[in-house]
């Protein structure tokens, strides 16, 4: 690819919530190309990942493969382990302070990021550090130093702190903490290029730049990438919602759950996503826009191609055609009841909500018997939230479209 191929294809998916911010980014990690060209060096490129949970789902996956595209580019490609940020808990997009996690909790956490992140990354052009190397050795002195170069208005100003602020609940101090200490995870690593989601604009393009430019750095040009909805649509994609496309769970479990996606949704997950590049999706919307592709055959391309990117074509086949099995060879009715998902739902309340089940007990017994499907995948527990929304089956003749 030439300098403006890359551009095209690094910026692909990326969203500042302001025109000029892009543009300026653009036009930076141009010259930057342009001058690792020149020097016949890599650039430096970086993800941080707080490890406060052990799973990973696709919306995690999103910056990661920004960073493929980076490897693919041969660029310098650090996968960072936020060990020391994950103590304070990143505030960005909360509307309450993170609970503050242990050492022990961080380090379990972090055992199964790599392994998962591998699914996308290129394993043997991957730097993985730790942020603790250099946030653990930073003095008192030097988190005063760090803190000279921002004001409390700055702070205030983030939406997620000022929304906070109007409905009176608290903002702690610590909660401050985070974003000089992701800002100086970009000086220790003199970074070139710093990858992360929207709810990263702050610590990137605020923190990030100017704690570089406070120690004699060039800026770090920040990719901004968009955030991923979930399986509904339109709320991003979080275990609290329970909208998630797990990324551990299996081939066909991956494959029915992207099925399950509404049309609108495919655009989204074509460009955050997918390996295909710009010109290619603008082939396939445009087919879709003029009736030349079916959305079915189109999401399940898109579902098929994503599958392959974290279980190869070998796996991605299969899950296919059990899909195919499932819902296209009338395994399933074409019209059934639906069902309205509300947030905090568990299996149990979905089954005798959407009366599946006479009683919970029969319910307990189908799902002993494996008898409760969603999407042709056997749910194991009824206390758990509603997976997602999907056709929900209870024996071999019942079933319901959850929405």
């Amino acid at each position: 690819m030439n300098i403006d191929q890359q551009v095209e294809l690094l910026m692909q998916g990326t969203e500042y919530g302001d025109d000029d911010l892009k543009k300026a980014m653009a036009t930076e990690l141009r010259q930057r190309l342009m001058e690792a060209e020149k020097e016949k060096r890599p650039l430096r490129v970086y993800c941080g990942y707080d490890p406060t949970s052990k799973d990973l789902h696709l919306g995690h996956t999103i910056t990661m493969r920004k960073l493929r595209q980076f490897q693919e580019l041969g660029h310098e490609v650090t996968f960072l382990i936020g060990s020391y940020t994950a103590l304070v808990g990143d505030p960005s997009d909360k509307n309450k302070a993170r609970p503050v996690l242990t050492l022990e909790q961080v380090s379990e956490n972090a055992k199964t990021y790599t392994e998962q992140a591998f699914r996308v990354l290129d394993r043997a052009k991957t730097k993985v550090r730790y942020n603790g190397e250099w946030l653990s050795e930073l003095s008192l002195v030097d988190l005063i130093k760090l803190g000279q170069n921002f004001t409390v208005q700055q702070f205030l100003a983030r939406e997620n702190f000022a929304k906070r602020l109007e409905k009176d609940e608290p903002i702690y101090l610590h909660e401050t903490f985070y974003a000089l200490m992701q800002g100086y995870d970009a000086v220790a690593m003199q970074t070139d290029v710093q990858v992360g989601g929207t709810d990263q604009l702050f610590n990137i393009i605020v923190a990030g730049r100017k704690l570089q430019e406070a120690m004699g750095q060039k800026p770090l040009v920040g990719v901004i990438c968009g955030i991923l909805p979930g399986t509904d649509g339109v709320q991003r994609m979080s275990k609290s919602t329970g909208n998630i496309v797990p990324i551990n769970s299996g081939a066909e479990d991956m494959y029915g759950k992207l099925m399950s996606m509404p049309d609108f949704a495919m655009e989204k997950y074509m460009q955050l996503v997918t390996r295909w590049p710009p010109n290619e999706i603008d082939a396939l919307l445009k087919a879709l826009e003029s009736g030349n592709i079916h959305p079915r055959d189109a999401k399940m391309k898109l579902a098929r191609e994503i599958v392959s990117i974290f279980y190869g074509e070998a796996e991605a086949g299969p899950a296919e055609e059990s899909f195919v099995k499932l819902f296209q060879q009338k395994e399933v009715p074409d019209e059934m009841p639906e069902f309205a998902l509300q947030p905090g739902m568990t299996v149990m309340d979905v089954l005798t909500g959407a009366a599946l089940v006479s009683s919970k007990s029969e319910a307990k017994r189908l799902i002993d018997q494996k008898g409760i499907r969603l999407d042709g995948d056997a749910l194991e527990r009824g206390d758990v939230l509603f997976p997602h929304p999907g056709v929900l089956q209870a024996g071999k003749r019942r079933f319901v479209r959850v929405k």
